[in-house]
């Protein structure tokens, strides 16, 4: 996996207070085209890592598959927020109880655990309403709630659903292993922090992930090529489900509209599609810090010319983060170091 003994990786993010580099942070990411070479890259691209979160739109891959999803009615909402790694707003535990309710579950048949909800203000409001946070608040219910429905459509077993063997798993591997164009048994194994199973790979196999989502391949059969324009098109016409207030993902493809697809990971993951060009993009912080990975994917979609001038200005506060003490003075700032892309 990382090595985080190893400094070969470049400073990507630098925070300054007062004048001076205070901390900094590192990192590698890798740029993909059409044919999969690498038209960019800093950092060890083969370095081993989890994708988290931002493996989602391919684990809903199999339920579209199964013709399931449809069996059951659902729509881009619903396989929004499947793919989702969600604030806990109203709007979001809404759509994950209507899918619950489909398959006549509730939030009870959830095994991601318990998680408050990303806004202080939603949890607040728990709190005075003398509740706490249960497991639809995660921000994985979502993936869950699309996990429970598809098992009750195919008739397996919901309660072991987060078993490795589960066949579930099984399929959700056998697409990963695909679409990151790796044998299946290469694919590292661990324990996602929903409790479900997670996939490892070559950070450069995870940026071939994200081109072949949205770029025509010889073995994408008519299913599979819809599976996956259906991902992008829920994503991009729903970004509010798929994140929330004030989040990268919302807000970059809200404000693209749908000339990008990004999709968060925890530990310091994301990765992207840009449909236009069938570039596949992955990013990895090594120390596993959130905020700087979306200064990363801001500087990088600025660099490689994919953002208009508004696109910059929208999305500004995700490039350059104030830094403010709890008096609410600010004292420094971060911002990702400058890049040139060699293309």
């Amino acid at each position: 996996m990382t090595d985080f003994n190893n400094s070969a990786n470049p400073i990507l993010v630098q925070s300054y207070r007062g004048g001076i580099v205070e901390s900094f942070h590192r990192g590698s990411f890798c740029v993909v085209d059409k044919k999969g070479e690498v038209i960019w890259s800093m950092g060890d691209i083969q370095q081993l890592s989890f994708p988290r979160s931002a493996l989602k739109y391919f684990q809903q891959i199999p339920f579209l598959l199964s013709g399931g999803f449809d069996h059951l009615g659902f729509g881009p909402k619903e396989l929004a927020i499947m793919c989702a790694s969600h604030n806990g707003e109203d709007m979001h535990l809404s759509v994950v109880n209507d899918v619950l309710s489909k398959v006549k579950l509730n939030k009870d048949s959830l095994q991601c655990g318990a998680q408050q909800p990303t806004r202080k203000s939603d949890y607040i409001r728990l709190i005075k309403n003398d509740l706490g946070p249960s497991c639809i608040h995660n921000n994985c219910s979502g993936k869950h709630a699309g996990f429970l429905a598809y098992c009750v459509q195919q008739d397996y077993s919901i309660i072991d659903y987060l078993n490795l063997q589960h066949p579930l798993h099984q399929a959700i591997k056998a697409v990963t292993a695909q679409f990151c164009e790796m044998n299946s048994d290469d694919l590292s194994v661990g324990v996602d922090g929903c409790s479900a199973p997670i996939f490892g790979m070559p950070l450069y196999n995870q940026a071939l992930a994200y081109k072949n989502l949205i770029a025509p391949m010889p073995w994408k059969n008519e299913a599979m090529d819809s599976a996956c324009k259906r991902i992008v098109h829920a994503v991009t016409n729903y970004p509010e489900l798929i994140a929330g207030t004030k989040r990268y993902c919302t807000d970059l493809m809200r404000v693209t509209n749908g000339r990008i697809v990004g999709k968060t990971g925890a530990d310091g993951v994301y990765c992207l599609s840009i449909p236009e060009k069938n570039w596949g993009i992955a990013i990895k912080v090594d120390d596993g810090k959130m905020g700087p990975q979306y200064q990363v994917a801001h500087g990088l979609l600025s660099a490689l010319g994919l953002l208009l001038p508004q696109d910059i200005e929208a999305l500004k506060s995700h490039g350059y983060c104030e830094n403010f003490n709890f008096a609410g003075n600010s004292v420094g700032y971060s911002t990702l170091v400058p890049l040139n892309p060699p293309l």
